[in-house]
């Protein structure tokens, strides 16, 4: 799956944030605070980045060449 362009309830861009809120969350930092600070304060777009699986590595060796 890949992060959606805007949240789909309150269609406020999100997708520019999805790389720093995984190098924060990867580096150790609290989830909520990491989304806190990047401005994801409605729980529309925080559930987004919540529910999200990064699947495009996956997805990608199954590609029909």
């Amino acid at each position: 799956m890949i992060i959606p362009v805007r949240c789909q309830s309150c269609n406020k861009p999100i997708a520019h944030l999805w790389e720093q809120y995984k190098e924060r969350v990867a580096a150790g930092e609290d989830r909520g605070k990491v989304m806190t600070d990047l401005g994801l304060e409605r729980y529309c777009c925080r559930a987004v980045f919540m529910g999200h699986v990064d699947l495009i590595d996956t997805i990608a060796r199954f590609k029909k060449s």
